[in-house]
């Protein structure tokens, strides 16, 4: 074959076979081989990166990829057989195989920057990509590839929030295409933060997020309050992730309680805090303190002193920022609350019941969450502006000193219930709820004074409707006062902040229990629990201490009524 040939101004030359080689086809099957095994050694981690770099990388790699191939074969093919190539100085040999391998490894080397070196983040270049591989990771639902996508999303955290709209801009953004090219917004970006910003809230992702990656969560919820930006679309996040913090266990509500107990992470309490700590977000966001209206119904009492540990937290600083404007999340999380002891109805006539029994330990929660909410508004002080009569029917008027009356007579509406046996009846009523809350200078300091004034004023209102209207519920509470303040004033003073209360009770019932006995028996019954009875002949209310323990004999206590007044029983027949 001849070595070079002339067509006119072009010389041809043909290649050396012995030249020197330093990237030929077998140097590239092996390192292809090399490259191939790291691929699909690769775990989801490093897929997703890859995934959502700012350029398609699997399609690119597979065309230079494929394209150094074909080339190195040829380039090997033409040197075997000494072909002819342009004769000239513009690129040798050794330097075409130079360029096949470093774009070979240029690729190789993107690939391990993307994957290990500087993983992608959410951003302009790479939104529509981020946002596809996040939608396909949470629609397959697989709980490990949620687990690492959702550690992941921490990288991505600040971009999504400074790109996300909050709920005014949101309502208005997009629909002017012109407006927002005038704007200088990147509609697109924005567009799609906002849609992942939903797509997280998905329930599966966010028990990934509480179970494996709290720190993604704690870097939101950071973000957002350090932006301001608390109107952007993690409401339905919100709630889903509070809910499953409960749900489970091992979340950090439930590592997150006291130093003593949880060591430096007890005393920071860094996810509780970021979350619940600053009352203006909680307030926007809306959700955060909203629980899952059927799951509620399972909790035990574990999972109700988390709860109310995070509602103190917004509630100390809503005490310490906004005390004079009301709070919708703070209002709402008290009727949670309050509803946690409504089942306490399920202990009457249950005997030999166990200190540890679930009921009663929601019970204690509840107590132990009124009496810290009142030492928050002891240590801010008493307000100018509070009442000790709030308006009536003009919830306006109501203060959280209000609210807190109002969880407190609940507690003891719910208490109510429990008639018998005598002991339970005296352990709940009395050691449980109103010696916690009452007497022997329990809730002594200013703000604890107030609301005992509201809650003394709530029970006697309720016991004076009666008189209006014989109602169960006020029934209930004035049998409540009777077995714990007794039929008779004490002597001694350590019932001195609920004395007058238990004047004016005694004095209600002996002007009226006659007349509503008569009119009727049920709701009258209704006032009784298991060691007060009436005689009906003598007109006596009789508690009756039995014989037991260094009591020799039963002993009875009376309360004379007055017999039931003709033209009141007659009035009262006309208003029913």
């Amino acid at each position: 074959m001849s070595n070079e040939l002339v067509f006119g101004f072009i010389r041809l030359i043909s290649l050396n076979a012995n030249a020197p080689k330093i990237f030929g086809f077998s140097e590239f099957l092996a390192s292809l081989a090399l490259m191939v095994l790291a691929w699909t050694i690769a775990d989801v981690r490093y897929r997703f990166r890859i995934m959502t770099a700012p350029f398609h990388l699997p399609k690119i790699t597979f065309i230079v990829v494929s394209s150094v191939g074909v080339l190195t074969l040829l380039t090997d093919l033409w040197c075997a057989e000494e072909w002819l190539v342009p004769a000239g100085n513009f690129i040798t040999p050794t330097e075409w195989q130079a360029v096949l391998g470093g774009a070979f490894l240029f690729t190789f080397l993107t690939w391990l920057w993307f994957a290990f070196v500087r993983p992608p983040t959410y951003g302009r270049s790479n939104a529509m990509r981020y946002g596809r591989a996040l939608y396909r990771t949470i629609l397959r639902g697989s709980p490990a590839e949620m687990s690492v996508v959702a550690d992941e999303l921490t990288y991505s955290i600040k971009s999504l929030v400074r790109y996300a709209t909050v709920k005014t801009e949101r309502k208005h953004y997009g629909l002017n295409q012109e407006e927002s090219k005038e704007s200088g917004k990147p509609k697109k970006v924005t567009t799609i933060a906002n849609d992942i910003l939903l797509l997280i809230a998905d329930k599966r992702f966010c028990r990934a997020l509480v179970e494996s990656s709290p720190g993604t969560i704690l870097t939101l919820f950071q973000e957002v309050s350090t932006t301001k930006k608390y109107g952007i679309q993690i409401e339905t996040f919100s709630k889903n992730i509070i809910n499953d913090a409960l749900a489970n266990k091992n979340s950090f509500l439930y590592h997150e309680i006291e130093g003593y107990e949880s060591g430096l992470i007890g005393y920071l309490k860094p996810l509780s805090q970021a979350m619940f700590s600053n009352h203006r977000m909680v307030e926007v966001i809306g959700t955060l303190l909203d629980t899952d209206i059927w799951e509620k119904r399972r909790w035990d009492a574990e999972q109700w002193e988390a709860y109310c540990r995070v509602v103190l937290l917004t509630f100390q600083d809503y005490v310490g920022q906004e005390f004079g404007h009301h709070s919708f999340v703070l209002y709402r999380a008290k009727g949670y609350i309050e509803h946690a002891v409504m089942d306490l109805y399920k202990l009457n006539e249950v005997s030999n019941i166990s200190w540890e029994d679930d009921i009663q330990r929601r019970l204690r929660v509840v107590v132990d969450f009124i009496k810290d909410a009142v030492e928050i508004l002891e240590k801010k002080g008493v307000p100018r502006q509070i009442r000790l009569r709030s308006i009536k029917n003009h919830p306006a008027s109501e203060t959280f000193y209000d609210h807190i009356a109002h969880i407190i007579l609940e507690v003891i509406l719910a208490a109510s219930d429990v008639k018998s046996p005598r002991d339970l009846c005296w352990w709940i009523q009395h050691n449980s709820v109103w010696g916690e809350l009452f007497n022997f200078n329990r809730l002594d300091g200013p703000a604890g004074k107030i609301i005992k004034y509201k809650v003394r004023r709530l029970i006697y209102d309720e016991i004076a409707e009666m008189k209006r209207y014989p109602n169960f519920k006020g029934a209930k509470i004035l049998g409540f006062c009777l077995n714990v303040m007794g039929l008779k004033i004490r002597e001694d003073n350590y019932d001195r902040d609920s004395r007058a209360l238990h004047k004016a009770v005694l004095s209600w019932t002996k002007k009226n229990y006659a007349w509503l006995h008569a009119f009727n028996p049920h709701v009258a019954e209704a006032c009784l629990v298991d060691d007060i009875t009436y005689d009906s002949e003598s007109l006596l209310l009789i508690k009756t201490y039995p014989e037991e323990g260094l009591r020799r004999k039963a002993e009875h206590i009376y309360l004379q009524v007055d017999p039931p007044s003709t033209e009141t029983e007659m009035s009262n027949k006309e208003k029913v």
